[in-house]
């Protein structure tokens, strides 16, 4: 049938009184309300029948469509009959009575999980009060702004594994679980890549090289210091340069072998080389193992130019492993000192979490700083596997729900108040553990002070943390020191001072109040312990 361009214009005359609510036709024609001329009728009826029926229910499904956007906060569904499956389209109403938005998504069709168009209104009142010689008048004034864009939604997928080795076995070629970590490559592909702390390298470096060339590798490393003062940008550099000539791939896992400075650079290195390549951890240190080697976190001290001064771990990332291999078997190369250093984490964990742990470590902490977790007798060898077993456990629950530290109150915090700056006094003698373990009786007597805890339970684990040879306080810990350290806090922790405090042996709660006058007080009844 003809229809002309007069007759048109009289049908989208009827279509617009529709859109307007002014009239509502009906597929055979006719109007359920409002003032349509006869000529418009006779215009509507000229179009067939199956046009008509989808004019209508376009437009009125366009109407409810624009209602739904005004006020619904629930998915809209959508059907195709193109094969006989529906699909369902979520459509999403965010509010916020708090900041006056409201926020309408709509997911995109290629990638509906991830892209949403939005639109969004900002709702907010400014008050204005005047004053006239009679009354004070307020004006209050509503301003509604309104934007538009897209959001893009990615849950990052972290997962790796934490793998205890056999003791002292994960060097020896016919264990496979260091090569298979480096990943599967093409076949003929026969080279690795492995950075290296200099004093593993110096101890174990042959046998390194040897596992691999028994399995028919070439190994490359890269020799890093693995020392607190080493733990600057320069070694992120040499690392990064390292990479480029041997022309790491971006799916090519490296290995990363020493301690935790060592860790904590490789880490760095690995997020920032081709914006992020897989590594593997091999913690050597009894710290690595129970601390560096289990979360996301890596870093670098930074020398601020600005400021002339130096902070700990200033400039890192959350980055996750491909895998950890942990042997213990490496602790029996440390000497007593750094045993001791790695025992101040574990302390630290034991106080905020777990009386079992300190009762482990008040027993046979000791015995085990002297056999320096060799497998000496059954009983010891069982206890060694407990205590870290222990720690790694501990730390994978705290840091696990809270990978990006989104939450600021963090029991495993503990002990990391006063320690950083502690740490950083120039020509200060004192290791990360040690600092850790000075920070965390300090905060025991904090916790005294305000009735947490009794004074037999600062002189318990007083009596624990000498036992296992560590440091209970420090000449450079002074009020200047520790208010500062309270100040950095609140930086670091967003606003607030956050710190940890026991309330008991396992068990703890985080205060943001602490005041100098307090601080002052503490620092006196240290002195009252034979440190």
């Amino acid at each position: 049938m003809k229809v002309n361009s007069e007759d048109v214009s009289s049908a989208e005359l009827a279509l617009s009184l529709i859109r307007d609510g002014s009239a509502v036709a009906t597929a055979d024609g006719n109007s359920t309300a409002g003032p349509l001329s006869s000529k418009v009728i006779n215009a509507w009826k000229m179009l067939p029948k199956d046009v008509r029926d989808a004019l209508v229910s376009f437009e009125k499904s366009a109407a409810q469509l624009k209602s739904f956007e005004s006020s619904a906060t629930f998915a809209t569904t959508s059907s195709s009959s193109d094969d006989d499956k529906t699909e369902t389209t979520e459509t999403i109403v965010e509010e916020n009575q708090g900041e006056g938005t409201k926020t309408i998504l709509k997911p995109l069709e290629r990638a509906p999980h991830n892209v949403f168009s939005f639109s969004k209104t900002l709702t907010h009142e400014k008050t204005q009060v005047d004053k006239t010689p009679g009354a004070l008048v307020t004006t209050k004034t509503t301003v509604v702004s309104s934007t538009r864009g897209w959001r893009n939604v990615f849950n990052l997928p972290v997962s790796y594994d934490v793998n205890v080795i056999p003791h002292g076995t994960l060097l020896d070629p016919m264990n496979l679980q260091l090569l298979e970590a480096t990943g599967i490559h093409p076949e003929g592909y026969n080279r690795r890549f492995a950075v290296l702390d200099a004093a593993i390298n110096d101890l174990y470096g042959d046998k390194i090289q040897n596992y691999f060339k028994v399995n028919g590798i070439e190994l490359t490393t890269c020799i890093l210091k693995g020392g607190e003062a080493d733990k600057r940008s320069a070694a992120v550099d040499i690392l990064l340069d390292a990479f480029c000539a041997y022309k790491l791939r971006r799916r090519e896992p490296f290995l990363a072998i020493g301690g935790g400075v060592l860790l904590d650079i490789a880490g760095m290195g690995a997020c920032l080389y081709r914006r992020g390549v897989p590594f593997v951890r091999v913690p050597t240190t009894l710290l690595a193992i129970v601390d560096a080697s289990v979360g996301v976190k890596n870093g670098v001290d930074y020398c601020c130019n600005a400021t002339g001064e130096t902070y700990k771990n200033r400039v890192g990332s959350f980055y996750a492993p491909s895998s950890c291999l942990l042997d213990p078997a490496f602790i029996s190369t440390q000497c007593e000192r750094n045993i001791c250093n790695g025992f101040g984490e574990i302390v630290k964990l034991a106080l905020v979490r777990s009386i079992d742990l300190f009762e482990l470590l008040e027993t046979h902490g000791a015995a085990l700083v002297k056999s320096k977790f060799a497998p000496d007798s059954a009983t010891l060898k069982e206890v060694g596997s407990r205590i870290i077993d222990l720690s790694i456990q501990i730390m994978l629950e705290e840091l696990g729900p809270n990978l990006w530290e989104k939450k600021l109150e963090r029991c495993v915090d503990y002990g990391h108040t006063f320690s950083k700056l502690l740490e950083m006094v120039p020509g200060v003698d004192i290791m990360h553990g040690e600092a850790v373990n000075v920070d965390g009786f300090f905060c025991c007597i904090l916790s005294y002070q305000r009735a947490y805890i009794t004074m037999d339970t600062v002189k318990r684990v007083f009596a624990c943390m000498k036992s296992l040879n560590l440091p209970t306080n420090s000449p450079y810990l002074q009020s200047e020191l520790a208010w500062q350290s309270c100040k950095d806090a609140v930086e670091h922790r967003h606003g607030e001072q956050r710190i940890p405090l026991i309330t008991d042996i396992g068990e703890s709660i985080c205060v943001s109040d602490i005041t100098p006058d307090e601080l002052d007080r503490a620092l006196e009844l240290m002195k009252d312990f034979k440190h």
